[in-house]
């Protein structure tokens, strides 16, 4: 077992060496960045730098992985249950930091405000919840996945096939949002082609989780936190160095803040700024008329383009500027379909660009009364999503089966707070930090004069990253710089002109986020399947190792699927996550709590609850988002549709608002109305209800 304990050595000194272990870790990693800043200095490429750093992290997550490799079920599954405290909580914290966290969250609050802290308030409150309310009781109930407990709890493979088939949706989404992640900063890092930094990045997450299972994703975490959390702290830290003096930004950010607003005022009333958005209200306007006729303005589009390029021939333009008219002709759309899907996209960005910068500071920004009423509405209606689906999110809850007692689980959920917290307490400064450098840097700098990082992240994705001098005044307004939410992290230590080699630090440190919560979902997912369906359902007499063998392979298969549908570009990384939020609430946490707090909720209650919930968060989404509506109805979502389909104007990324009351609703009333659990499931669920802080399982919870 080498490093990561071994058979019969006692928990004491299983801790210590822990201990010793990941302080040399820890020095290791903070001297191999100041060598690679030595190298920079001395003329080593960029691109080098980040190779370099792709490749120690993939070694090093590979080298935990081998070193953790493991056929024995308990080892594989829950990490032999003897996980510390501290780094389970260490762990569940880069579980928990996703690359929704690390890159998503500071992004979004840049681009919302105060609407994104409707993220910090919900996770932070559903770890409330798992503290509370489930963490406890499914380790007292001592087995290995969700599903087990479903199973056992309401008697027999129905509830545990729904539960499976819910583990697997919401793993799968939420797993699609860490590949799409990994690729993005594989891309940066590398230079390599999104799609193909997404199989790069993978390896690193297949050869840890498949060798050895929990015990190996454990491990791992831990060291990957380490990275994140000093690749997080370090930009942010310099900012508020550069603009305030004090290198503890979390106490400037009101003073940050502040100079922000100010600054917010001065762009809003700027007459470039308006120019600028009366451009973009103009492009707008126009393709709302030209889609009402959308055949009559595809063919004078069409007649436009060619013209222009029959004209730059005849005239002996400039082979450039021929060849942007030639590309500008074939981009044209090619039918009615098309070129209403285009128009409708102009028409939706343009009036997206041609309103004012939202006030970071502003609480339920709108233009009116009803439209600050929607988003208050929204505000609340994601944190309860968020806050619900965190409490029962498989993956988060299966971290608390691989300590040794239940006081150690409560513990390693406050551990986990805490690690969490250094990450959510710094993201708001980060964000208005961020915001203040490109308001006062940026803003109004000639485009001859960018940056050059500007070019580098417009090279990566367009939708990410671009700059386009609409009014032709030669000078960058706010209004010209599209900047997507999922590169403000990665990207702070260019705006703040640190040398790259932190830039390859903070793409280490989001990889490292991206990686940690991917092997956990993936390992849910594997285990989900080839636990509770094959091992449970299909073949109860399979060996330890068969099954073992079983999760490594559909753990492959799983990985090559989520890597495919990240290819594809579906949603935001945000979006992403908080739907498998969604799934997550509508689906466990009425099964999980009612099954744990109320005795008479029984198995034709908990199916039909978690298939309702479900059902019916899944139903909304695909009516009201738009990559799942063009999916499932082959056409693009229009605003009108979009208006048509809201309920109560609930955004898509709070479905589960809708789920967890019906869920709780079907569950209750379809046990009424059926028989009552059997006594053996009353026993059970008093012996987990009150759990023992040793932590011991019964005869009858361990047969189940």
């Amino acid at each position: 077992m080498g490093l990561f304990g071994g058979d019969g050595q006692s928990q004491g000194d299983f801790k210590k060496g822990l201990n010793k272990v990941y302080t040399w870790y820890t020095g290791g990693f903070i001297g191999f960045v100041l060598v690679l800043a030595v190298l920079e200095q001395m003329g080593l490429p960029k691109n080098w730098i980040g190779y370099l750093f792709l490749a120690a992290t993939v070694l090093l997550y590979a080298g935990i992985g081998i070193m953790s490799r493991t056929n024995d079920a308990a080892e594989y599954y829950v990490a032999g249950r003897r996980v510390p405290a501290i780094y389970n909580g260490m762990a569940t914290g880069a579980d928990w930091m996703s690359a929704a966290s690390f890159i998503g969250m500071a992004g979004t609050l840049y681009l919302t405000g105060y609407g994104g802290l409707a993220f910090i308030l919900g996770w932070t409150g559903g770890y409330c919840l798992v503290a509370l309310f489930l963490a406890p009781y499914l380790r007292k109930f001592g087995q290995f996945t969700i599903p087990d407990f479903l199973g056992a709890r309401f008697e027999g493979n129905l509830p545990r096939l729904i539960g499976v088939g819910a583990a697997i949706l919401c793993s799968f989404t939420y797993v699609v949002a860490q590949i799409y992640g990994v690729g993005l900063i594989t891309s940066r890092l590398t230079g390599l082609a999104f799609e193909i930094g997404i199989f790069a990045g993978l390896a690193g997450i297949l050869v840890c989780s498949f060798l050895g299972g929990m015990r190996a994703v454990t491990w791992t975490q831990v060291a990957q936190y380490i990275i994140l959390i000093v690749a997080y702290m370090l930009p942010v830290v310099w900012l508020s160095v550069k603009h305030t003096g004090v290198p503890v930004p979390q106490a400037v950010y009101g003073y940050t803040l502040e100079k922000v607003t100010a600054k917010e005022a001065e762009l809003i009333k700027d007459p470039k700024e308006i120019e600028v958005r009366g451009i973009y209200k103009a492009r707008s306007d126009a393709a709302v008329e030209k889609l009402k006729d959308v055949n009559a303005s595809l063919a004078a589009d069409r007649a436009a383009a060619q013209k222009k390029l029959d004209d730059l021939k005849a005239a002996n333009a400039p082979a450039p500027d021929i060849a942007a008219a030639a590309a500008a002709l074939a981009a044209v759309p090619k039918n009615e379909a098309d070129a209403r899907t285009a128009y409708t996209a102009a028409r939706t960005s343009n009036a997206a660009k041609s309103a004012p910068p939202i006030r970071h500071a502003e609480p339920f920004p709108g233009k009116d009364e009803a439209a600050q009423n929607v988003a208050r509405k929204n505000f609340l209606a994601l944190v309860f999503c968020l806050m619900i689906g965190t409490a029962a999110l498989p993956h988060i809850l299966m971290r608390y089966y691989t300590v040794p007692s239940v006081r150690e689980a409560r513990e390693s959920v406050s551990w986990s707070l805490f690690f969490i917290f250094l990450l959510y307490f710094t993201a708001p400064a980060l964000a208005v930090l961020a915001k203040y450098e490109v308001y006062t840097v940026l803003v109004n700098t000639p485009f001859a004069s960018l940056p050059e990082w500007i070019a580098r992240w417009s090279a990566v994705d367009k939708s990410l990253l671009s700059v386009v001098d609409i009014n032709n005044d030669g000078i960058l307004q706010l209004a010209e710089i599209s900047i997507g939410g999922d590169i403000i992290v990665l990207a702070t230590p260019e705006i703040a002109g640190l040398p790259y080699v932190v830039s390859g630090m903070v793409a280490a440190g989001g990889l490292a986020a991206a990686l940690s919560t991917a092997d956990g979902l993936l390992l849910t997912i594997a285990n989900a399947l080839s636990h509770d369906l094959y091992y449970k359902v299909l073949d109860p007499n399979a060996s330890t190792a068969r099954r073992v063998m079983v999760s490594k392979l559909l753990l492959l298969l799983v990985a090559l699927a989520a890597a495919y549908v990240a290819a594809q570009k579906p949603a935001d990384i945000l979006f992403l996550v908080s739907a498998a939020f969604s799934f997550a609430a509508a689906a466990f946490f009425p099964a999980l709590t009612l099954g744990i707090f109320w005795k008479r909720a029984n198995k034709w209650g908990a199916s039909l609850g978690m298939l309702a919930g479900l059902g019916i968060t899944f139903y909304y989404m695909v009516t009201t988002q738009p990559w799942l509506y063009k999916l499932t109805h082959g056409t693009a979502i229009t605003p009108e549709i979009v208006k048509a389909n809201t309920w109560w104007d609930i955004a898509p990324i709070s479905a589960g608002l809708f789920g967890v009351p019906l869920g709780f609703a079907v569950i209750i009333i379809v046990s009424l109305l059926t028989k009552a659990p059997g006594k053996e499931i009353q026993e059970l669920v008093e012996h987990v209800r009150y759990p023992s802080l040793d932590g011991k399982t019964s005869a009858a919870s361990a047969a189940h």
